[in-house]
């Protein structure tokens, strides 16, 4: 897979909080705040294979629909 670009993370924050406003039985605040304080802390990452294993992360997340 090749490096995601800024509006494909971009796009994927987004969906990642719109599925926590679908959580029932996880509460939606704490997976909020994770989700931005995630994002916020990999912000400045160069490497590309932490970049690309991230993205893929937060992908399969909302592909399988749970929560680890």
């Amino acid at each position: 897979m090749s490096l995601p670009n800024k509006r494909e993370i971009l796009k994927l924050y987004k969906n990642l909080l719109r599925y926590s406003e679908q959580l029932q039985f996880t509460d939606q605040s704490y997976f909020t705040r994770r989700i931005k304080k995630e994002f916020k802390d990999n912000k400045n990452i160069t490497d590309e294979s932490d970049i690309s294993f991230k993205f893929e992360k937060g992908i399969i997340l909302l592909l399988r629909r749970t929560v680890v």
